[in-house]
């Protein structure tokens, strides 16, 4: 059976954090490991409201701004300090352009509300056919429905379809509802990797 749709995650793979400089220099300036730093944005309670829509991204990071005891006026600064070192994957970017010329292409990702116009800011809207974004939709990986929605949103079923994300339970989710996937490790062997498949699945 022929690939349709291709399907791409976000957050660590299509933009990744290529400089950690700025992200450590604000948890020393908070005293604390990065790591920790990382916790709180990403796997605190907030977060998994955000990412599921319950509440705004302002109101996640200004969360995180009170459990780092910051002023409620610099959650919008801690964002910016703490993406400041990501870097957006222009090769990959022009590759799902150029993609989209012989198959529907999507995005699969578990993120907060800001996601659609930080991409349409950027320029980057015309790169899919659709946008699946978890806080918009009410739903996260690796939960199986995300994917079904997907799916239906580009009108493609599950063999037709490959995922490409960084996140191992995430890939494993989409080949259980009988997707293909990869684990995106490096963006060249990711890349080989897919075209490979679709050549064999044209």
């Amino acid at each position: 059976m022929s690939i349709r749709g291709v399907y791409f995650d976000f957050g660590g793979v299509l933009v990744r954090t290529e400089d950690p400089a700025p992200r450590a220099r604000l948890a020393e300036r908070l005293g604390m490991p990065v790591r920790e730093l990382e916790r709180i944005a990403f796997e605190s309670d907030s977060a998994a409201l955000a990412t599921v829509g319950k509440i705004s991204v302002e109101q996640h990071w200004a969360s995180v701004a009170e459990r780092l005891g910051q002023p409620a006026v610099d959650a919008r600064r801690l964002s910016d300090e703490f993406f400041a070192g990501d870097g957006w994957d222009r090769q990959l970017f022009d590759f799902l352009h150029d993609l989209r010329r012989t198959h529907k292409v999507g995005l699969i990702s578990n993120a907060w509300s800001d996601l659609r116009p930080v991409i349409l800011a950027h320029g980057f809207g015309e790169s899919f056919d659709a946008m699946i974004i978890s806080a918009e939709v009410g739903v996260a990986k690796p939960d199986a429905r995300i994917y079904r929605l997907a799916l239906d949103k580009l009108g493609v079923a599950a063999p037709e379809a490959v995922f490409v994300d960084d996140v191992s339970d995430n890939v494993e989710a989409a080949r259980a509802v009988g997707m293909q996937a990869i684990r995106f490790t490096r963006p060249q062997a990711a890349l080989d990797e897919l075209k490979a498949l679709l050549t064999n699945h044209r």
